[in-house]
């Protein structure tokens, strides 16, 4: 049994600033800067075993076991079409992504009818009938207009809308299903308002509230397609997709899981992705140490990026 104490405790405010490349855009955050609260805890053991965790600011035998380690679980990729992206980005990107092997999108909508419809039209043409596409509104409508735009945007047919609006809103998530059978939300188990369930690790308040989530989730037979991105979801959600995989589910039909392609370089053990899927992570730990450099550069607003973007902001 490892012995010791806890000798430190460490909480630092890193930041990255994802919105000079238009990263991480969307109807709610259009200039975002991701960031999130590091903290490190400390112990006096002889092998320095030391525990790291984040969050945001602002089944069957050793043969499924077999099979993840084959086949991984598989992704979507949202890295195609944040708000922020012309129209010549989100093709090249999308036309990369395809040829990466890409199958199933994700395009951020809610700010502008015309524009929404336009980059779907976009997106739908280049990825064909055949492929995946999903939309997230994040919370942008209220629930007529949820119902007025995708009375429009599903024609496109989208498999879901994610965050059509306000996630305590149970009734209106209902009111807006009936609506449109072909469109799927999400956090919902009561008033049988949804056909995929997508947590958040780090939005709820810990490991084991994720799981109780993911039992509640098999209990009514829904499917759990996990939101990712931001700084280290991707990192954090591949333990939860893999434990629901190999111990809840034993399922992967109608699962997948987001996917977005920046800032795992920061993360000491930063997630795979390989055939547009996630590969187990083979690390101990849930995978939120940052590297220490990383962390340096981005404290806010004493690192090294901060102390040059600061006083070019003031200017």
């Amino acid at each position: 049994m490892v012995r010791g104490r806890i000798s430190r405790l460490s909480v630092r405010d890193v930041r990255f600033p994802t919105s000079l490349g238009g990263h991480g855009a969307d109807a709610m955050h259009t200039d975002p800067d991701y960031s999130a609260a590091y903290v490190v805890i400390e112990t006096d053991a002889e092998d320095g075993i030391k525990g790291c965790g984040i969050t945001f600011t602002l089944g069957k035998g050793t043969e499924v076991e077999k099979q993840m380690l084959a086949q991984g679980y598989p992704a979507y990729t949202t890295s195609c079409a944040w708000l922020g992206y012309s129209d010549d980005t989100l093709k090249q990107l999308c036309a990369q992504a395809l040829k990466d092997g890409w199958t199933r999108f994700k395009v951020k909508v809610g700010a502008d009818l015309q524009d929404d419809m336009r980059r779907c039209q976009i997106i739908r043409d280049m990825i064909g009938p055949e492929k995946t596409l999903m939309m997230d509104a994040n919370q942008r409508w209220d629930v007529p207009e949820a119902v007025e735009w995708m009375s429009k945007l599903a024609k496109f047919k989208p498999l879901w809308i994610e965050e059509p609006t306000s996630p305590d809103d149970i009734l209106g998530h209902a009111t807006i299903s009936k609506c449109h059978n072909r469109v799927i939300f999400k956090q919902l188990l009561q008033a049988k308002a949804l056909q995929f369930l997508q947590i958040d690790s780090c939005r709820l308040g810990s490991v084991n509230e994720n799981l109780s989530v993911l039992l509640m989730a098999k209990k009514f037979e829904i499917p759990v397609c996990p939101h990712a991105g931001g700084v280290g979801l991707c990192e954090l959600v591949q333990h939860l997709i893999i434990f629901d995989y190999i111990s809840v589910s034993a399922s992967l039909e109608n699962r997948v899981c987001e996917y977005v392609d920046h800032l795992h370089e920061h993360f000491k053990y930063p997630v795979m992705i390989q055939r547009a899927s996630y590969m187990p992570p083979k690390d101990p730990g849930y995978s939120t140490e940052m590297k220490e450099e990383s962390v340096k550069k981005h404290q806010y607003p004493d690192g090294e990026v901060w102390k040059k973007l600061l006083p070019a902001q003031e200017n």
